[in-house]
């Protein structure tokens, strides 16, 4: 008689265990693969298909409700917390956003937890733009004192880069910016 538990279990057994599938986790699921471990990426989330899945992309701020403002009655029922960083909830992507009220967290100190459930993380929620940290990133605590110093500086994760930049659709800054480091890039997204 054979063991029917072995075999699911044997099948459903992983090298690495992935939690979400935005920039962090699909980087480290591509390499994991790519490395010969049998990966799972689990994502809460929903599916989002481009184009389709961007109700307001083109839409100008004139041809939202309230010129894309969402109004205080709503902010209050609905979006206390991630309202506080003033850029979360409008109404052109409040759409990417969870809601406080369905999904609360409770605070000590305050803690704000811009979240929103769907493939690809929070590159979508800032219009699929991620800034690179420059030099001036790491060494801001220590030259402002204030908070703590990075254990880092960005000579140290220079070389993680590469792999990012050719595995991500990478657009580079003009050159010469100080806040942003110069480096190839892929050619425009159309």
């Amino acid at each position: 008689m054979s063991n029917i538990n072995g075999k699911w279990q044997q099948e459903n057994t992983y090298d690495a265990i992935v939690i979400g599938s935005g920039i962090s986790g699909g980087i480290a699921a591509k390499e994991l693969s790519e490395k010969g471990l049998k990966t799972l990426v689990l994502e809460r989330g929903r599916m989002v298909k481009h184009i389709e899945d961007y109700p307001t992309m083109n839409m100008a701020p004139w041809d939202l409700p309230n010129r894309g403002r969402v109004s205080q009655d709503e902010i209050d029922k609905h979006y206390q917390k991630q309202n506080r960083t003033g850029y979360t909830v409008q109404q052109g992507h409040k759409h990417w956003f969870v809601k406080d009220d369905e999904h609360p967290y409770t605070e000590v100190k305050r803690f704000d937890w811009m979240r929103g459930y769907h493939v690809g993380g929070r590159s979508i929620m800032w219009g699929r733009q991620s800034y690179r940290h420059s030099d001036l990133d790491f060494q801001a605590n220590v030259k402002e004192g204030i908070g703590v110093d990075w254990p880092i500086r960005y000579a140290d994760i220079a070389p993680g880069t590469i792999i990012l930049r050719s595995s991500l659709a990478s657009v580079a800054p003009m050159k010469g910016w100080r806040n942003c480091p110069t480096a190839s890039s892929s050619p425009p997204w159309k």
